[in-house]
């Protein structure tokens, strides 16, 4: 029997052909951790004993959760990762001013390539999967393991297979090709599987990719994987930093489940509270729910096509006297186009705060936490009870289009309702 995507990978860089379930130790190609999970993972690497880390170009630490930090804790945090990068010349120490969201600053930046193996101290490492790499979340203890071995392990995962078929229609994006995905199988629907998609994956953007690859693991995956095509080799061209190496699944790869995805069915999707898998069309929405805020941003959200999007709904437009509409950019580059582009003028001239690129408001963390009954509309990830704030506050997940237009209406709409 041949081998899936991840199989593929994983087995040469274990020297052998790998099975599902099958435990192994292998070198990976990047360690991630930011502001909150690297700290830990540091003292811990202290603990071993060594006096240099693996490779001090193959370590990426990037603060970005609670950033410009919001308070002398979160301050001392960065510190502890500055000192570090500093000790053991990290050259992907990534400071204030140069940083960006975690997982759109890595892609952007050529550090994670087709057919690595990647790990990070955060869950939704699965994004870089949108580049034909092994890419998940591991714990802070298992990134200082990494820091001073080059080495992680990992059970091998089974594989769900998902073949798209059709284009995405107006106003479609792949915000909501997960969610869609998601309310179908489940938040626990792909628990511990990679979820490997093929077949017309031309219809999705390379920013499209990022952003199922993303939410992998809201639906328990253990990493979310695209083939290799010419989008993807169009985009790693002029940034890849080293060489990369291309694989491609056999033909006759075992799959615990086969689900076809039919693109042209997907309306834009709202995932009401408290789970991701409550997903609705937006037009099954049958009342008026209103909103206080609109978050634009977030490691799923965030990148420069998202940013056109909420361009074109709300040029000329203003947000309503009710809500509050933030609008974060995830890396400084994506910023700097942006005001090329004339966006920022815009989102400011319709009522939007534009932040430097930070996780900020997604985990509560600042720049838009919620109060007490409060009810907000993101392009984030996940809308587990308090995530943004206060535990009787509510998050409905949606696409920049929805959000954008919503920011307008004052309730949650259709991007139509507000062209």
């Amino acid at each position: 029997m041949g081998l899936t995507l991840t199989q593929k990978i994983l087995s040469a860089k274990a020297g052998k052909e790998v099975k599902p379930g099958e435990l192994i130790e292998i070198d990976v190609d990047m360690v991630l951790g930011n502001d909150i999970t690297a700290p830990v993972a540091i003292k811990e690497f202290e603990k071993i004993g060594v006096d240099k880390v693996f490779d001090n170009t193959r370590i990426a630490l990037v603060p970005d959760h609670f950033v410009p930090s919001k308070d002398i804790k979160s301050a001392e945090q960065v510190n502890i990762m500055r000192k570090f990068a500093k000790k053991y010349n990290i050259v992907n120490f990534f400071e204030v001013g140069r940083m960006g969201i975690e997982h759109a600053l890595l892609p952007e930046q050529g550090l994670v390539l087709p057919g690595d193996v990647v790990i990070g101290a955060d869950s939704h490492t699965c994004t870089y999967g949108a580049l034909t790499c092994f890419a998940t979340g591991v714990g802070s203890t298992d990134m200082a393991a990494a820091m001073a071995t080059g080495k992680a392990w990992f059970k091998v995962p089974e594989a769900i297979k998902f073949v798209l078929k059709g284009n995405l229609g107006k106003w479609v994006s792949g915000k909501d090709v997960i969610l869609y995905i998601i309310g179908k199988i489940g938040v626990d629907g792909a628990l511990y599987k990679s979820m490997e998609f093929t077949g017309n994956i031309k219809a999705l953007s390379m920013d499209d990719r990022f952003t199922i690859a993303n939410m992998a693991i809201e639906a328990g995956a253990k990493n979310g994987i695209f083939d290799f095509d010419e989008i993807t080799e169009e985009y790693v061209r002029d940034r890849a930093k080293r060489d990369y190496r291309i694989f491609e699944r056999d033909e006759d790869a075992e799959y615990s489940e086969i689900i076809e995805v039919n693109l042209e069915e997907i309306r834009p999707q709202v995932a009401l509270p408290h789970l991701p898998e409550n997903t609705v069309d937006v037009d099954e929405i049958n009342k008026k729910i209103k909103v206080d805020q609109v978050v634009i941003g977030s490691c799923t959200n965030g990148r420069l096509s998202d940013m056109e999007i909420a361009y074109k709904i709300l040029k000329g437009k203003k947000v309503h006297p009710d809500v509050r509409l933030i609008i974060f950019p995830a890396t400084q580059e994506i910023y700097l186009e942006c005001v090329k582009r004339g966006y920022i003028e815009e989102f400011i001239k319709a009522g939007a705060a534009v932040s430097t690129p930070t996780c900020g408001p997604c985990l509560g963390g600042h720049m838009g936490v919620l109060a007490k009954g409060e009810r907000a509309i993101a392009t984030t990830n996940r809308n587990f009870v308090g995530r943004m704030g206060h535990p009787e506050s509510e998050v409905y997940l949606a696409s920049p289009a929805v959000a954008a237009a919503s920011a307008v209406a004052g309730y949650i709409v259709s991007p139509e309702e507000v062209e």
